[in-house]
């Protein structure tokens, strides 16, 4: 399944301040930490502590949010489906970032080590 013009625009336009709340209370709910989470924002984009609330406070837009991002090297290993979407065809690079990002919240969730999240050797 191919991502449409429109879902691209409304994905880099949804600001990460309004889907954090989410990513947390999902991780949470299923026995991880705030800090778990805050460690894969991390590993995939390059923002600390700081970073991550200066995101929020400022209420940056996905795009926003990703053109700031030194995204890690291994992110192209993050691969497989999310919300209906396989991550590795998607071909509008923000919409991919993000859905990297829903990926590596739904692994956490599932009880994945975040060593494995991480993608490390």
């Amino acid at each position: 399944m191919t991502t449409t013009p429109e879902h691209d625009k409304r994905m880099a336009e949804m600001t990460f301040a309004s889907v954090y709340p989410h990513y947390l209370t999902k991780v949470e709910r299923k026995g991880r930490t705030k800090e778990e989470l805050h460690e894969v924002i991390t590993w995939l984009t390059g923002y600390g502590e700081a970073d991550i609330r200066r995101c929020i406070s400022e209420k940056l837009t996905f795009k926003e949010f990703f053109e700031q991002a030194v995204l890690h090297p291994n992110a192209g290993m993050i691969k497989g489906m999310i919300c209906g979407y396989r991550i590795e065809d998607i071909t509008t690079p923000i919409t991919q970032r993000v859905r990297y990002l829903d990926k590596l919240v739904d692994e956490l969730a599932k009880g994945r080590k975040t060593e494995k999240i991480k993608r490390t050797n």
